[in-house]
């Protein structure tokens, strides 16, 4: 259906709207033969061949594309329809290379009920409207700018010099002790008929002119105008006029504009000049005589629009080809092609141009002129601008200041002030120092350097004392573009710093500062740690003299040293030096809190509290209240982590880390191998933290070696009676199996459907409840499965794949055999 619409819409246009105009004459088309949903059109919806065949159509009946635009609106299409549809046509002739060739010239507006309105294609080009780069002559770019639109402006008030012409509308108000309202229309003949009063001809007038002959005729028609009753003429709806531009303008042809339009409205709707256009010497032709010369640069430069006066109907706006044109680049605001006139001379291009940028040279222009058969470049010096005449072609390059200073000089370093400094005429090294505000209390005075360049701005580096700088024992003057530099005592050492690690609340390392002591850091890492001691804190210190020819040389000093717990001092004259490593230790007997939580059937479950350090596994079952009637004995699990078996290192030691990353390689090849096994890496996790156990024997001989002593974070679990057997990984359908005492482990296996074709059946392995895994072992061509109790786990792993190059490796080894066989061979037989 909706394509459907569009071919019916199609139609209509062609038609209704694109009927030759004698026809149209001759059997006028009724309103109700006009579409009732031409309002509803969307030109978007148009494709380009439907408004191909609008435009042939057009053409074969002779309208021009204004005129289409037009008959559209009459029929209802909205404004803002017309104006795409005027757009669409135009980029289709475009396009196309399509003229508009219908004898009235390229009509390019249509007008509403609001005022004419109408568009100009943005014109941002040296090709065409909307082809190639950006243009690069001054003022083009004014015309193709879409942002901006030169539209009249037609609801101000009527100007005095208005001239009224045919169909234009007048509005007269008398009022006073005559009072009356007309609404007058002016005819074809240049009449307005007064009611009452008799026909008046305006037509040629201005409204100041108008408006006195219709006091004149009203006067003589006995109102009592000027005596207590005035007369106020106005404007109402203002007519179109038919404007022409020639010449070298972007799209000449007919223009249907507002008699308001002024001629940058007019030039603005065809586009501007195009390149090889005058901006600047625009004629405007009225009754075939030149009445005005429109200079753009004008209103670009100036704000002036004195010549740009209001067009009348049949005025013809010609643009003729520019005379001379010359190029500015470089270095001022504008860059461009400028037209220039007869007088003018260099400096008016540079004041056109916006002027010179900050970093301009403006000593000289470089310019490359034309001669006879070749170019040549030549200089115009600064005084010269203002009388250099500029010729055709001409091209002025406005060069950029040197990258360089002539009477600087540079000081960086131990001084208050670095930076960049006047060369000042007799300055000497130490005037320098001074203007920098002299130098820091840390500043190295042994030694300082000058780097300075040579005739051919090679660099040499002169070397001085400060310190005969500053005693004035020797003076050094300076020259352009030299460079101090003057170091501190501190970058010529490493920085000093001091570390302290142990039971202080922020352990690390610190700024060193003279006749620290060791109150002095512990105070700035916060102070002791809960269970800190205060005794025998160690102190290692480098040593520069250990003897690299003994093996047992000593390699550092370490010193003990004891501190007041409240810091108020400890032993006397004890101070640090720069890089030394400070170790406060813990209390002799100071422990934490450590919990081990108790879960499942037990009376009692809950964290419990280790109160003693040979605290075993059975002792926390008899403080949890032993075993309740439904506890799984034999399927008791403790869970250790390895950071709890290295809990008692709060600062995660090296150990900790290497430990970690043990584990994590390990899981990573266990995962590896059985990487497609239903659910493995999940049970690898979790199994890697438990400790396989024998809760029954442990309970039935506690205190025994099996009878693990307990850490911090230890976890105890005794489950209920176990029930089922799940069995996972390569198995037809992995299942949980109910348990019975005389299934076997195939069995088990059937129960889940039997082994799958990749199963690996020599890899099974049985996770039991504790967390003990058995693996198959290999009896003569037989495996030998482990049992099955309550709770436990059945994993089959994949086979591997097999390897592509393993028979490439058998023929590469075989045959490496019998090289070496033959080359034995081949000896034996020499020798013999």
């Amino acid at each position: 259906m909706k394509y459907l619409k569009l071919i019916i819409l199609t139609a209509a246009f062609i038609t209704y709207f694109l009927a030759p105009r004698n026809v149209q004459a001759q059997t006028p088309v009724s309103a109700s033969s006009i579409p009732q949903n031409l309002s509803t059109v969307d030109v978007n919806q148009l494709s380009d061949a439907q408004i191909g065949q609008i435009v042939q159509q057009a053409q074969s009946s002779g309208l021009s594309d204004g005129q289409l635009i037009e008959q559209a609106q009459g029929r209802g299409m909205p404004d803002d329809q017309l104006q795409l549809l005027q757009k669409r046509v135009a980029d289709y002739r475009r396009k196309n290379g399509i003229a508009d060739k219908s004898g009235n010239g390229i009509d390019t507006s249509f007008q509403t009920g609001r005022g004419l309105n109408y568009i100009a294609d943005d014109t941002t080009t040296t090709k065409g409207p909307n082809d190639g780069p950006k243009s690069h002559i001054f003022g083009a770019n004014l015309f193709r700018n879409k942002n901006i639109k030169f539209e009249p402006n037609i609801k101000i008030a009527t100007p005095v010099n208005y001239i009224v012409g045919p169909e234009d509308q007048l509005y007269i108000n008398v009022y006073g002790k005559s009072v009356a309202n007309w609404r007058l229309e002016v005819s074809p003949d240049g009449n307005i008929n007064l009611p009452g009063v008799g026909i008046l001809n305006v037509a040629g007038k201005s409204i100041e002119q108008a408006t006195s002959a219709i006091k004149g005729k009203l006067l003589a028609s006995n109102y009592a105008v000027g005596s207590g009753t005035s007369v106020q003429v106005s404007l109402g709806n203002i007519r179109s006029i038919k404007v022409m531009l020639v010449g070298q303008v972007i799209r000449p042809g007919t223009y249907t504009l507002p008699s308001l339009a002024t001629v940058f409205n007019a030039l603005y709707a065809a586009g501007g000049p195009s390149d090889n256009g005058s901006f600047r010497q625009i004629a405007v032709i009225r009754n075939n005589r030149v009445i005005r010369h429109l200079d753009i640069y004008d209103f670009l430069t100036k704000g002036e629009q004195k010549d740009n006066i209001v067009l009348q109907d049949q005025d013809i706006i010609q643009i003729p080809t520019y005379r001379t044109r010359v190029a500015l680049t470089g270095e001022v605001k504008i860059p461009d092609l400028f037209e220039v006139l007869p007088g003018e001379s260099l400096q008016d291009i540079i004041n056109y141009a916006g002027g010179f940028t900050d970093n301009a040279y403006t000593a000289k222009i470089k310019v490359v002129q034309i001669s006879d058969q070749q170019k040549r470049i030549t200089d115009v010096l600064e005084n010269d601008y203002k009388s250099y005449t500029p010729l055709r072609g001409d091209k002025y390059i406005v060069e950029r200041v040197l990258d360089r200073y002539e009477n600087r000089v540079v000081i960086s370093g131990a001084v208050f002030r670095p930076g960049e400094y006047e060369l000042e005429k007799g300055m000497t090294l130490s005037v320098l120092i001074a203007h920098a505000a002299g130098l820091t209390e840390d500043a190295f005075k042994g030694h300082g350097s000058i780097t300075r360049l040579k005739a051919d701005n090679s660099k040499e580096l002169i070397p001085f004392s400060v310190a005969g700088i500053m005693n004035k024992t020797g003076d050094i003057a300076l020259q352009r573009e030299d460079s101090i530099s003057i170091a501190s005592i501190f970058d010529l050492r490493s920085k000093y710093k001091i570390t302290i690690k142990g039971e202080v609340r922020r352990p690390g390392t610190f700024a060193y500062a003279d006749s620290m002591t060791v109150e002095d850091l512990i105070i700035k890492a916060g102070g002791f740690a809960e269970g800190a001691s205060a005794k025998r804190i160690e102190v290692s210190r480098r040593v520069n003299d250990s003897d690299p020819t003994s093996k047992n040389s000593i390699v550092a000093q370490v010193f003990s040293v004891n501190v007041d717990a409240a810091l108020k001092g400890g032993e006397a004259d004890f101070r640090l030096q720069p890089f030394d490593n400070i170790s406060v230790y813990s209390l002799p007997g100071y422990e934490t809190q450590r919990t081990v939580k108790v879960e499942g059937e037990v009376l009692y479950p809950g964290y419990y509290t280790i109160q003693k350090k040979d605290e075993k596994v059975s002792d926390m079952i008899a403080r949890a209240g032993g075993l309740s009637a439904s506890a799984d004995v034999e399927g008791g699990t403790l869970k250790r982590s390895n950071t709890a078996i290295l809990g008692a290192d709060r600062n995660k030691s090296a150990d900790t880390a290497a430990l970690a990353r043990d584990r994590a390689a390990r899981l990573s090849r266990l995962k590896q191998n059985y990487q497609d096994t239903t659910k493995i890496e999940d049970t690898t996790t979790m199994r890697n933290d438990y400790v396989g156990i024998d809760l029954k024997r442990i309970l039935e001989k506690p205190g025994t070696g099996i009878d693990l002593l307990v850490e911090d974070g230890d976890e105890i679990r005794v489950p209920k009676q176990q029930q089922i057997v799940r069995v996972n990984g390569q198995v037809l359908y992995p299942s949980a199996v109910v348990y019975n005492d005389g299934k076997t482990f195939k069995d088990y296996v059937l129960n889940a459907g039997g082994y799958s074709p990749e199963a690996l059946r020599r890899g099974a392995y049985v996770v039991y409840p504790n967390g003990t895994v058995k693996g198959t072992r290999k009896f003569l061509f037989f495996n030998s499965h482990p049992s099955i109790k309550a709770g436990s786990e059945i994993y089959i792993p994949r086979k591997q794949p097999p390897n592509p190059n393993a028979a490439q490796n058998v023929l590469g080894f075989t045959t490496g055999l019998a090289t070496l066989g033959a080359v034995i061979l081949g000896i034996i037989s020499l020798n013999k």
